[in-house]
């Protein structure tokens, strides 16, 4: 008796064969105009199994299309390890950020963390073999460390730190501002382990020349060219020789998400998140600003000056993004919460400053004629986020917005509106506001 084969669905089918299924990331998509996927003649072949039938013109299939038995699925389309709620905001290269409130852990969860890809990430790695070099004009020797010599050459360091696109918060600059349209999502603050990089920096020698480094990764340019690189930014030398700038091997204690870098990267904490490099194989220690991909014209800049939104801006009056500006996010409620009148409503979140700590949060009901003082905790250390909780007791029934605002320790405080516009739409800090309705 011949049985026939059952078409499961991508939850299903991950969980069964996670190595058969990586093809099937952005099978959601049934129109292939809409969607560039990364499905190969290879994975086409594998799908027969699950579809239990030859595909007699396979070979005519557009790159990326996943067969409508799989595609047209009630299921929600998951990016594997992360979880199902992440939007997806581009596929090539990847970019998915978090709804706040699955960002309400205190240590962000691997599957929760944002996806900031410049390019594709790579394949077949063989973690035995995986090199780091760390040369440069300004080094005083070239020296290549495997994970291994990492690991027992330095001595390990875990922190806290956060991680945060540049471009968090672009979908609300007006005019609009090109590039992934992030709402709130696009940050995280998971514990990292890995060796300090002044250790590594300084076994190779430092030249007194030094002022800043770069990273190169081994992620493929979208263009398929392996001369060019996707991305290759760097920090000020200063910046590198924090104790908590780390050359990253684990998140929470596991291996670090494929795409999140595995199986090493580094982590600057309070900077933008593209000088945090993924799939790390090269760290040069530069006599001048590095001038890597995406370290030159616009990307990661911002006017050194105050400008007029829309204006047109030379390159020369554009500054490199440092630190982070000050930040916070409500996790809890999701916006739209609904309460009784009388009953007091308990709200909670994070919040962030960059290289600075924050010392205060505040929280208004009124459209920020009046502020609530929120109970702040330490940060677990330099450049990780605080957690804020505080109760709101609502005059009565109707619709009222909560903003959270965030202070600094140099006296800044978070903008109620979009700050200063600027032509890559990055360093968004207006307050996060959420819609309660009282009943």
């Amino acid at each position: 008796m011949r049985h026939k084969k059952k078409c499961v669905g991508i939850h299903e089918l991950y969980s069964k064969s996670p190595e058969k299924a990586d093809f099937l990331l952005w099978g959601r998509e049934i129109n292939p105009s809409s969607r560039r996927g990364f499905l190969k003649k290879s994975g086409l072949l594998a799908l027969t199994g699950f579809l239990g039938s030859q595909i007699p013109f396979a070979d005519n299939m557009p790159g990326g299309l996943i067969p409508a038995a799989l595609a047209n699925s009630d299921e929600p389309f998951r990016i594997p390890g992360k979880h199902p709620e992440l939007i997806v905001l581009n596929d090539r290269p990847v970019n998915a950020e978090t709804p706040p409130h699955l960002l309400d852990d205190p240590i962000t969860p691997a599957e929760r963390l944002f996806i900031r890809n410049n390019g594709l990430p790579p394949e077949n790695i063989a973690v035995g073999a995986w090199l780091l070099e760390i040369g440069g004009e300004s080094a005083s020797s070239t020296q290549q460390f495997s994970l291994e010599d990492l690991k027992n050459t330095f001595s390990p360091y875990t922190y806290q730190l956060l991680v945060e696109c540049g471009g968090n918060g672009r979908n609300e600059f007006y005019p609009p501002a090109r590039g992934n349209q992030w709402t709130l999502g696009a940050v995280g603050c998971p514990e990292w382990t890995g060796v300090r990089l002044r250790d590594v920096l300084r076994a190779v020698g430092i030249k007194d020349d030094a002022v800043y480094i770069g990273y190169y990764g081994r992620d493929t340019h979208l263009s398929g060219d392996p001369r060019k690189r996707p991305i290759s930014r760097g920090v000020p030398i200063a910046k590198a020789m924090e104790k908590e700038t780390l050359i990253a091997w684990a998140m929470n204690g596991q291996d670090i998400p494929l795409m999140n870098g595995y199986p090493l990267r580094l982590v600057c904490g309070g900077w933008p998140g593209s000088t945090s490099g993924k799939w790390l194989e090269k760290i040069v220690i530069r006599n001048k600003v590095h001038d890597g991909p995406k370290m030159t014209g616009f990307s990661y800049r911002v006017p050194c000056r105050p400008v007029a939104p829309g204006s047109e801006i030379a390159v020369e009056d554009m500054c490199i993004i440092e630190s982070m500006p000050v930040k916070s996010l409500i996790t809890y409620p999701r916006s739209g919460a609904m309460i009784n009148e009388g009953e007091k409503l308990k709200v909670r979140g994070h919040a962030w400053a960059g290289d600075l700590v924050v010392q205060a949060m505040d929280i208004s009901y009124d459209f920020g004629v009046t502020w609530q003082s929120c109970k702040l905790q330490p940060p677990r250390n330099r450049t990780a986020w605080q957690h804020w909780n505080v109760e709101i007791d609502f005059p009565g029934k109707g619709y009222y917005e909560v903003w959270a605002r965030a202070t600094d320790s140099a006296g800044k405080m978070q903008p109620m509106v979009v700050p200063g516009w600027n032509p890559k739409g990055y360093l968004n800090n207006a307050c996060h506001r959420i819609a309660v309705k009282v009943v």
